[in-house]
């Protein structure tokens, strides 16, 4: 799958369900590998989804991300707020990983996706 920035991602599993995880690796442009891995603590459809994110199970700087949906008109408004375990490692994804940028692009895709699936089901 590639991903914001010219990365690429490498699921090696994926559970959507609350306790369920998410293992892979992001690869970015420079050949760099980011372990990574995201455990889902609450799916509310349609409103909310939490997720706690860090390297591995058990991260002690692992951080919790909540997207929130609510309707407009006849969009959907996403709102994503992460809240890191000290404002250092806040402050080292925002300058050193471009997590407010990478987060833009992420769900810019993900606007562009839904749209394209939109189209392809008013043709179908």
């Amino acid at each position: 799958m590639v991903g914001t920035g010219g990365f690429t991602t490498t699921t090696r599993s994926f559970e959507f369900r609350i306790g369920g995880e998410w293992d892979f690796v992001m690869h970015g442009p420079d050949g760099t590998d980011y372990q990574e891995w995201i455990t889902w603590i609450e799916i509310a459809p349609p409103e909310r989804i939490a997720m706690l994110h860090g390297e591995s199970r058990g991260d002690p700087n692992a951080f919790e991300s909540v997207l929130t949906f609510e309707p407009d008109g006849a969009a959907t408004r996403i709102e994503m707020r992460t809240v890191f375990p000290t404002r250092d490692l806040r402050d080292e994804a925002v300058e050193k990983y471009h997590a407010i940028e990478g987060g833009q692009q992420t769900l810019g895709n993900l606007a562009a996706y839904v749209t394209e699936i939109v189209r392809k089901e008013a043709e179908g």
